[in-house]
C-alpha cells in the first residue's frame, strides 16, 4: 500500500547556474552605447559567478547568520568587533576581487583614450556593472565596497595618507584581520557622517576635534562625540565629520593606529534593520579617537558632498541591480508555474504585469549607467553638468520606484514570495533591502532640493535640453515634455513641487535613453505609458497595443 498523501508538481526549479550579464540585453545595450570600448570578459565571468549555486548559499547563509558584536573578549578587555558568517567574507572576497570598491581609481587610464589612440574600457562603467550583477546576488556587503569607492577620491585632499592608503584601496585583496594598513594585503574604508540629534542635517553635528599634534600624516586631532549610523564598523579606516575650530571639517580616523594600537572607537550596539541583514551598521563614540585632517578645516561639507555623489550613484545601481533580479525571478516563476491551463507567463494580465516591470528594469538601468558614465569623463563639460544633475535625478526616481516594483515582482510568485525559505526566499530579502536605497544618503526630498540647486548653476538647463537632444522627433510625448521643460523650471519659484519636477526629468532621460538603445516596442511602450497617459496608477495597465510578448522575450534571464 502507498501511504504517500502527495506529489510535488507545478512549483518551479530554482533559478541558478545561469549568466547574470550574458541573459541581460538592457544592461549590455546600455553598455554599448556609454562604453563601446569596454571589455565584456570581466562581466561575463562575474556574471556566471553570481549565478552559481555556491554563491546562492553564501548570500543566504550570510543574512540568515548576522553579524554579531563583541565589545569585550572573555578576559573583560575591550575590543569592540563585529564576527560576521565565513559566507560574508565569501563575498567580501570576491567583490573585492571584481573590482567593485576602489580599483577604478587605482587605473593607469582613468579616462578612455581618444578614438584612433587605442581606447581603454570605462573603469567607472565597467565597475557600475559589476555592482549591478553583485547587487543581483547580494546587496548588503556591498555597502563597505560603495564607501570604499566613495571615500579614495577625497583622501586626496591629505597627500601622505593617499600615498599610504591609496594603493590598498585599489587592490583586490580583501583582508578582514584588524592589523596595521602596511601588514595588510588591501583594506577597506567606511564613513561615519550622521548623529542622532541632526540626520541630513550634518551641520548640527556635536562632534569635536582637538588639535593634538602632528606627525607623518599632518595634524593629529582628538575626536570625541558620536554618530548614530556607522555602517561597516569592522573597516579598516573611516572618514569622519565633526567641528574643529574652523568648524566642520573631515578626518581620517583607522580602527587600527601606526603602533599597532586600537582606536578609540566604541561600538555601543549594532542596529536591527529591516533589511540590509548581512552588513553591519552600528551607533558608535569616540572617546579621544586619533582622527588626522583631510582637506582644510572648514571644508566637511563640500568633502561630504563629493562623496555623496559616489555613494549616490551605487544607491541607484543597487536598486536598479535589485530590480533586475526581482524581475528575473518573476519572469522564471511564470514561466514554470501553470494556472487555468496554462503557464502563467501566457496569461494575457500576467503578460501584462511582466511586461511593465520590464520597461521599469530597463529604463533604471539606462539611467543608472549613464550616470556611472559621467565618472568616466571628468574634464568633459557637459558630462560634468549631467553628473550634477542626473545624480539627484537618478537616486530619487529609480530608488523610489524600488519598493512598488519589488511589491509587485513578489505578487508574481504568489505565496511563495512572501516566503523566507530557499530561492524564493530571495525575493523576500530583495522587498526588505528595497527602501535601504531611497532613504540612505539623502532621501527623496534631500534628492529633490539638490536637483533644484543643480538647475539654477551654469548651463544645466542647457546640457539637458543636449542631452534629450538625439532623441527628439521620435515620440511625440516625449517631445512635448522636453519642450516644456526649460520653461518649468524657470516658473519653480518655490520647492512645493520639487519632487514632480524631478519625477519628469528622470521619465524624460529615460525615454530619450531607450529610445537610442532599446527596440521600438520598448522604447514606445515607455513613452506611451509613463509620458503619453496610456497607463493606470499600478504596474500590469499598459495599453491594449503594446507588443508585451516582445518586451517579455527582451527580458527573460534564459
Amino acid at each position: 500500500m502507498n501511504d504517500t498523501t502527495h506529489e510535488v508538481f507545478n512549483q518551479p526549479t530554482p533559478l541558478v547556474g545561469y549568466n547574470l550579464f550574458e541573459t541581460n540585453r538592457p544592461l549590455r545595450d546600455a553598455l554599448k552605447f556609454n562604453a563601446p570600448a569596454l571589455q565584456p570578459a570581466p562581466l561575463e565571468h562575474l556574471g556566471a559567478l553570481a549565478g552559481t549555486a555556491e554563491m546562492q548559499m553564501h548570500a543566504r547563509l550570510a543574512n540568515t547568520n548576522t553579524p554579531v558584536l563583541h565589545t569585550h573578549d572573555r578576559f573583560g578587555r575591550r575590543i569592540d568587533e563585529v564576527e560576521f558568517h565565513p559566507s560574508y567574507h565569501a563575498l567580501m572576497t570576491e567583490a573585492v576581487g571584481a573590482g567593485l570598491h576602489g580599483t577604478p581609481w587605482g587605473s593607469p587610464h582613468p579616462n578612455p583614450l581618444p578614438e584612433g589612440e587605442g581606447a581603454m574600457p570605462s573603469p567607472h562603467v565597467q565597475r557600475a556593472a559589476g555592482f549591478m550583477l553583485f547587487t543581483e546576488l547580494e546587496p548588503s556587503i556591498l555597502c563597505p565596497i560603495s564607501m570604499s569607492y566613495a571615500v579614495t577620491p577625497a583622501l586626496r585632499g591629505n597627500a601622505a595618507i593617499h600615498a599610504d592608503w591609496g594603493p590598498k584601496l585599489a587592490s583586490r585583496w580583501y583582508d578582514p584581520a584588524l592589523k596595521p594598513w602596511r601588514d595588510k594585503p588591501g583594506v577597506t574604508m567606511g564613513m561615519g557622517m550622521t548623529e542622532k540629534q541632526g540626520g541630513s542635517d550634518v551641520r548640527a553635528n556635536t562632534t569635536r576635534a582637538v588639535r593634538a599634534d602632528s606627525d607623518a600624516w599632518g595634524e593629529r586631532y582628538e575626536i570625541t562625540g558620536h554618530k548614530w549610523f556607522f555602517s561597516a564598523p569592522m573597516c579598516d579606516a573611516f572618514l569622519v565629520l565633526a567641528q574643529a575650530p574652523a568648524g566642520l571639517s573631515c578626518f581620517f580616523m583607522p580602527r587600527v593606529l601606526p603602533d599597532g594600537s586600537r582606536n578609540a572607537i566604541r561600538i555601543q550596539r549594532l542596529k536591527d534593520k529591516l533589511g540590509n541583514k548581512a552588513n553591519a551598521s552600528s551607533e558608535v563614540e569616540f572617546q579621544g579617537a586619533s582622527a588626522w585632517l583631510v582637506g582644510d578645516e572648514g571644508r566637511g561639507i563640500p568633502q561630504i558632498l563629493e562623496m555623496g555623489t559616489m555613494t549616490r550613484l551605487d544607491c541607484a545601481l543597487g536598486t536598479s541591480g535589485l530590480m533586475r533580479q526581482a524581475l528575473s525571478l518573476a519572469l522564471h516563476h511564470t514561466a514554470e508555474r501553470q494556472a487555468f491551463g496554462k503557464p502563467l507567463i501566457e496569461q494575457p494580465l500576467m503578460k501584462n504585469v511582466l511586461a511593465d516591470l520590464a520597461l521599469e528594469s530597463e529604463a533604471a538601468t539606462a539611467l543608472a549607467i549613464r550616470l556611472a558614465r559621467t565618472f568616466d569623463h571628468p574634464d568633459d563639460e557637459h558630462e560634468r553638468l549631467m553628473a550634477r544633475l542626473l545624480t539627484p535625478v537618478a537616486k530619487f526616481w529609480i530608488c523610489k520606484r524600488g519598493s512598488h516594483f519589488a511589491q509587485e515582482a513578489m505578487e508574481c510568485l504568489g505565496g511563495n514570495g512572501y516566503v523566507e525559505e530557499g530561492g524564493e526566499g530571495v525575493m523576500a530579502r530583495i522587498y526588505r533591502e528595497m527602501p535601504l536605497n531611497s532613504i540612505w544618503e539623502g532621501a527623496g526630498n534631500i534628492m529633490a532640493l539638490d536637483l533644484l540647486r543643480g538647475l539654477r548653476k551654469g548651463d544645466a538647463v542647457a546640457a539637458l535640453a543636449h542631452e534629450l537632444a538625439p532623441a527628439r522627433g521620435v515620440d511625440q510625448a516625449l517631445d512635448r515634455l522636453a519642450d516644456a521643460l526649460p520653461a518649468r523650471v524657470e516658473a519653480m519659484a518655490t520647492e512645493i513641487e520639487a519632487r514632480r519636477l524631478a519625477q519628469d526629468v528622470a521619465l524624460a532621460v529615460q525615454a530619450a535613453l531607450l529610445v537610442q538603445t532599446a527596440p521600438a516596442a520598448v522604447a514606445g511602450a515607455f513613452c506611451a505609458s509613463r509620458l503619453g497617459g496610456d497607463w493606470g496608477q499600478a504596474f500590469g495597465t499598459l495599453g491594449a497595443g503594446t507588443d508585451v510578448d516582445a518586451i517579455i522575450t527582451r527580458a527573460r534571464p534564459h
